[in-house]
This record gives structure tokens, sequence and C-alpha cells, in this order.
């Protein structure tokens, strides 16, 4: 091998990036351990406080509290005061780390993380292979996190920016209409269409078979009596003649994109109209490399979007950042 002259400025500037994202990937389990043990909420509720007094008032080990707390601190997600020994967390931390349901919080995308490490086994025999890999071999945390990640987005954007947007489709829906809502996994959307829109008719379809039940359940916690769940893949939905259908964040996942489309066009009534959401994205990598976020689409994309498509028929494996 012939001897290579290393720029030790740019050693220096990779190495510190690399070891910023391990310090990242730490910060990453300790956070999903913070929000699945209410420490963030408990520390907002509580207010400024020692180790000992947030271990008394959530039952946890003071020991690993301090531990804990302390690495939150080097990462900027709790704050310390060294006067007074004392720990807090700010109304911009609370909103990132402890606001469930809000457009904030980023336990969702924390928590689909931390799902693909702890299938990390399957994930490196994908991708040695070749394999396509069904949504459904994924850990929970994948399906929890995704929903999490998005249902916030929904709560934001559908029913006062999205559906208003699209001509005539509100003033159906209002006076009573069919939906589908396709690739609903958790049916955040579709449920949030069915207590805004009362009079209309909402059917969520997804393949995911486990996620249909929670979806299920939600709507019965909900007493909604106009939302059904099926099972079904997006080539399969009955022909209802539905008013108005959409995918949100879910085309790229599926093997075969442009069949799924042709039948949910098959299904819509004569005047029907197709709602499609996808993450932002370009044509080429060039264009989303000027989108900060797109590394994490790509990685996701990696992990999730393409060996789910490639599970499929025809396996497309358009991508998350399929332009």
């Amino acid at each position: 091998m012939s001897e290579v002259s290393l720029d030790m400025d740019k050693l220096e500037a990779l190495s510190g990036k690399v070891v910023t994202d391990i310090t990242g990937a730490i910060g990453v389990l300790l956070s999903y351990i913070g929000d699945q043990s209410g420490v963030y909420k408990a520390l907002e509720t509580h207010g400024p406080c020692s180790a000992s007094q947030l271990a008394t008032a959530t039952g946890l080990n003071e020991r690993y509290l301090k531990e804990f707390l302390s690495s939150n601190v080097g990462s900027g997600y709790v704050t310390y005061d060294s006067q007074t020994d004392e720990f807090s967390i700010t109304p911009e931390q609370a909103a990132v780390l402890a606001h469930e349901g809000e457009p904030t919080c980023v336990q969702g995308f924390i928590q689909a993380v931390v799902g693909q490490y702890a299938t990390y086994d399957t994930a490196l025999d994908v991708f040695k292979t070749g394999h396509g890999r069904p949504w459904s071999e994924h850990h929970i945390c994948c399906f929890c996190g995704t929903d999490r990640v998005f249902g916030p987005q929904y709560e934001a954007n559908l029913i006062d920016s999205w559906i208003p947007s699209l001509d005539g489709i509100q003033a159906k829906l209002e006076s009573g209409g069919k939906v589908a809502d396709v690739a609903c996994c958790h049916g955040s959307s579709a449920i949030l269409m069915a207590e805004n829109f009362p009079n209309s008719t909402i059917h969520g379809f997804d393949s995911h078979e486990p996620s249909i039940e929670v979806a299920r359940g939600k709507a019965k916690e909900a007493e909604l009596s106009n939302v059904e769940f099926f099972v079904s893949t997006a080539k399969e939905i009955p022909n209802n003649g539905y008013n108005f259908a959409c995918i949100f964040d879910a085309l790229h996942d599926m093997g075969d994109p442009v069949g799924a489309a042709k039948r949910i066009n098959d299904v819509l009534a004569e005047d029907g109209t197709f709602m499609l959401v996808e993450p932002l994205a370009g044509d080429t990598l060039e264009e989303n490399l000027n989108n900060p976020l797109s590394a994490l689409f790509y990685g996701f994309s990696t992990l999730v979007c393409v060996p789910c498509s490639k599970a499929q028929e025809v396996g497309l494996g358009l991508g998350a950042q399929a332009g």
C-alpha cells in the first residue's frame, strides 16, 4: 500500500465531527430513557432540584439519575446551576424533549432510531444480503416512533392547511363524504379527520395488522363511530367510490407505488381527489444535500424505506428522498 499524506486539519475536523456524532448517539439513547422513565416531564413539573430530590420525586435510583443528568447537561438537554447543585429544564428544552404530541417534540424520531439499534443484527444482514425487510419485521419502537413523529405534523397541518388547500374537499367532508386513508399506520390522520368531519365516513387501510389493531383501539377510546380500519395493501382497497383518498409519508415505502396510485384512481368517485404527502426532497443527491436533514432521511431510507419496498411485489425502492 502506498503511503498517503493526510491533511491534518481535515483529519481533525472529521474526527471531531465523528466524535460529536458518537456523543449524540449516546444522547439519543439517554433521551429515550428519559422519555420512557418520565424524567424530563418530572423535571419540568418539579422545577430546579438536586438529583436526590428528583430521585425521591420519580422513585428512580439517585446514582443513575445523577450520571444521566450530568450527561444531559453536557449535551445541552438539561441545565445545571453549579452554585446550588440543582438541575432544571428550560421551556425550550422541555418543548423538544418533554411535550408529547407537540410539533416541537423530537422523541418520536429518537424512539424510531432506538428501534433500529435494537435490531442492528437484522439491519446488517439485510444490508449485506440485499434482501428486503418487511415493515412487520421492525421493532415496535419503529411503529410507535413513526406515529409520534408524524401525528403532531398532521395535527398542525391536515385540517387547517392541507385539506382547505384542495378545491371543494372541505365542503364535501363537512356535508358527508367517503375517505380512504391508505397506509394509515396507527390511524392518527384518519382519527383526526373523523373527529373534525363527523358527517363523513373514514376508512383507514394498512397492511400491518398490529398497527390496525392499535388504530382500532384509539378510535374506540375516542368513541368515534364514523371511522373504521382494515388490514389491506394499497392495491387491494375496495372500490367504494371515495370522494377523497390520501397517502401520508408512505408511497415511497411501497413496492409498487405506481400500482398503488392506479388502484386509488380506480376507487375514487368520478370527482374524487387524491392527496399525496411525501418528505421534502429534490430529484438529485446534490439538491438534497442542501437540506440539513438529508443524512437523517437517507439513513432511515437505508434502514427502513428501501428494504420495506424491496420486500414487496415489484420492489421499486423509491426511498425517502425520491424527489
